[in-house]
């Protein structure tokens, strides 16, 4: 069984989690215009490596950012959401 760290209960089942997208940076809504919100909406970067991910743990409702090499899918850090927000 392949068991998640949640940062704030410990390590859980991997089946408990949700997998929440890429974290990533809101363009500016006043001086942005329709191809940055357009890259941002429709554009991710499918390249291998490490990511910063938000995910879910279910059972807790706590949300937390992952960062994971898409490579081998080894977690290289969780940092709890609040201490890790536009890092």
């Amino acid at each position: 069984m392949k068991l998640l760290n949640c940062p704030h209960i410990g390590l859980r089942p991997v089946s408990e989690f949700s997998y929440g997208g890429e974290v990533t940076t809101e363009p500016d809504p006043i001086v942005s215009d329709d191809k940055d919100w357009a890259d941002y909406v429709f554009n991710v970067n499918g390249e291998p490596g490490i990511r910063r991910e938000w995910w879910h743990h279910g059972p807790s409702g706590i949300w937390f950012i992952l960062e994971r090499d898409t490579r081998t899918d080894t977690v290289v850090q969780i940092l709890d959401s609040k201490d890790a927000v536009g890092g």
